[in-house]
């Protein structure tokens, strides 16, 4: 298991320098070693909830959370990413696959591309509930937090940025939670992977937390994830098609 430490720990060292979770290249990195996709979905979901639930806290206890205006997405997304786990025991496995891969380009190229300019200025909470519901059963179905999607979308309607940050990371450690548990009703869970991998991440982000002022800017950190993830997608494309 040192093995899968030291992996976590890399992954969440460079990850948590450009403030991104390592779930996403976790997972498929995860079955490229021979671990069951839905049980790698499954570890990367709980790894992603312990290493966000600290900052979802601390928001909460330093008040600059806007509850009204998070409470759509915090009640819809743990309700519909459970759903999306269990979708996954019914959509063929190879489709799955497919969307992950597609969803590691769509991450990459966000870090690269992404203008962080609003196109509209929509928080009724009908929308809210509705983005909610889908990013939430998307995540569920690929086992991801959703952080990776809500982002660009909060900020599309509008959302100041750093209002996104803050409300992502409050909403995103109960959706991993929930799709954990959901994962787990159906999926034999290696405890030991799991403790290698979350003590490996715990302590990458610590790692990371203390790298931030090196000499390596983040814009340069996002490059280099952003190769990693375009990387991942083209080796899972290759294991689908190939």
């Amino acid at each position: 298991m040192l093995g899968f430490f030291l992996l976590t720990f890399v992954l969440a060292t460079l990850f948590s320098m450009a403030g991104a979770g390592a779930g996403i290249a976790l997972i498929p990195i995860l079955h490229f070693l021979g671990i069951d996709f839905n049980l790698a979905k499954a570890t990367g979901l709980f790894v992603g909830f312990s290493t966000t639930v600290t900052s979802s806290v601390m928001n909460w206890r330093r008040g600059v959370l806007r509850i009204r205006r998070v409470l759509p997405l915090a009640l819809t997304l743990p309700i519909f990413a459970p759903l999306g786990a269990q979708l996954s025991r019914l959509v063929d496995p190879t489709l799955v696959k497919l969307l992950f891969a597609l969803f590691l380009i769509f991450s990459a190229s966000m870090m690269l591309f992404f203008k962080k300019q609003p196109k509209a200025h929509i928080d009724a909470a009908w929308v809210m509930g509705l983005l909610g519901a889908v990013v939430g059963t998307l995540a569920g179905l690929l086992g991801v937090g959703g952080g990776n999607l809500l982002l660009p979308m909060l900020i599309l309607l509008g959302f100041p940025p750093k209002e996104v940050a803050v409300a992502v990371s409050f909403v995103v450690p109960f959706s991993a939670l929930s799709s954990f548990l959901s994962y787990a009703t159906f999926v034999t869970i290696d405890w030991a992977l799991l403790g290698a991998c979350v003590a490996g991440a715990v302590a990458g982000g610590m790692a990371g937390n203390h790298l931030l002022h090196t000499r390596l800017s983040p814009q340069q950190v996002r490059k280099v994830i952003a190769a990693i993830l375009y990387l991942l997608a083209v080796r899972l494309l290759w294991s689908v098609w190939g």
